[in-house]
């Protein structure tokens, strides 16, 4: 069963910083390109950046240069170091894993992020 739990949200003052993880079971982790994906109240959600099994990384625009995505395949995470963070990044952040080969998706079940300002 795939499993994608994510961790490290809470609350922050704008310019701060917070680290997200997702700790993936379940999958070959090193098949998937991973992904953070956020959803403000009344809003889509949306793409934040993503990475792949490669390690080619991909961004939206409103966050390049201020959150870096990585990955640890030995210890089957993804991380999202957000930084310079403001009170529009405020949302829930989803973590999700896109097997390349099957061309499967899993969600996570969120984390909360707040900045105030």
């Amino acid at each position: 069963q795939v499993q994608l739990v994510e961790s490290g949200g809470g609350l922050v003052q704008a310019g701060g910083s917070l680290r997200l993880s997702c700790a993936a079971s379940g999958i070959i982790f090193s098949i998937n390109t991973m992904g953070w994906h956020r959803q403000a109240p009344g809003k889509r959600r949306e793409l934040v950046a993503t990475i792949t099994s490669g390690g080619r990384t991909n961004y939206a625009d409103s966050v390049k240069g201020r959150f870096t995505i990585s990955r640890d395949n030995a210890k089957n995470t993804a991380l999202l170091q957000m930084n310079s963070l403001s009170p529009d990044d405020t949302a829930v952040y989803y973590c999700n894993a896109y097997n390349e080969i099957r061309g499967r998706t899993s969600w996570g079940q969120g984390t909360q992020v707040t900045v105030s300002s």
